[in-house]
């Protein structure tokens, strides 16, 4: 196993240095599971869609379910997925539950990572998000894959807001490979805990139908990925990102 973590040209809006935070091994668990999930007889089926398979298990500590989903995104190239999924300025545009989303880094340890604050439907609170991520490309198997993990954590300059919950409680990671023909063969872990009185029954309808939604959103947002680029004058931004991973991974097997 080799990969290289992403650093792109920082003005594409890409924006995932090295944590240092991360482990090599949870890159490897998140990149195998693309092939065969780790789920174990506490996981159920909760809900298919779209070619997309939603397991969930149940938290005992927090009372509520931590999610994992697998499944084939047809004619959506992996690579192009993970940069779509890294591009913080991109997904203010094609993501309509997206309040603000930007980069901060910590003044205190200088650690760099995002905020993110997301639009809840009315009358619940907004909510929003400090956390770390690090996207990698590696080499599993033989085969090129994409691999990002994300993690709350607190930002020393980034106080909570009145009126919006903060979550403290956020884990995700994702990884993508080719499907062997035009797609993407995909698997994400997430689990949050957004607080607040939010009942059990609006919060399954929000995981059965968030799902669909956010892939719809995704479908569209990766197939005007080129467009965008273009209109931002950043055409050339796919194969400086390509070699950079390249270039990357070509390190970190020396």
């Amino acid at each position: 196993m080799a990969a290289s973590s992403v650093v792109a040209p920082a003005e594409a809006g890409i924006y995932s240095q090295p944590t240092g935070i991360f482990t090599d091994e949870e890159f490897l668990e998140a990149a195998k599971q693309v092939q065969n999930p780790a789920l174990d007889d506490s996981w159920e089926l909760f809900v298919e869609c779209m070619g997309v398979k939603i397991y969930r298990k149940y938290k005992e500590e927090s009372g509520l379910y931590e999610y994992k989903t697998h499944g084939i995104m047809a004619d959506l190239d992996p690579e192009i997925c993970a940069m779509v999924y890294l591009d913080w300025q991109y997904r203010k545009k094609w993501d309509t539950y997206v309040l603000d989303l930007k980069p901060i880094k910590d003044e205190a340890s200088g650690l760099d990572g995002l905020y993110w604050a997301v639009d809840y439907p009315w009358p619940m609170s907004d909510r929003d998000y400090t956390f770390i991520r690090e996207g990698r490309m590696m080499m599993v198997d033989g085969q090129q894959t994409w691999v990002v993990i994300c993690r709350s954590r607190k930002f020393s300059n980034c106080p909570e807001k009145d009126g919006i919950i903060r979550v403290d409680d956020f884990n995700q990671c994702c990884a993508m490979q080719s499907d062997g023909a035009t797609g993407s063969k995909a698997f994400m872990h997430y689990y949050d805990n957004p607080k607040g009185m939010i009942p059990a029954m609006l919060i399954n309808w929000a995981a059965k139908t968030g799902v669909p939604t956010f892939l719809d959103l995704m479908r569209t947002a990766v197939k005007g990925y080129k467009d965008y680029l273009k209109k931002e004058g950043k055409e050339n931004y796919i194969e400086e990102a390509r070699k950079a991973w390249s270039q990357h991974l070509k390190q970190s097997e020396q």
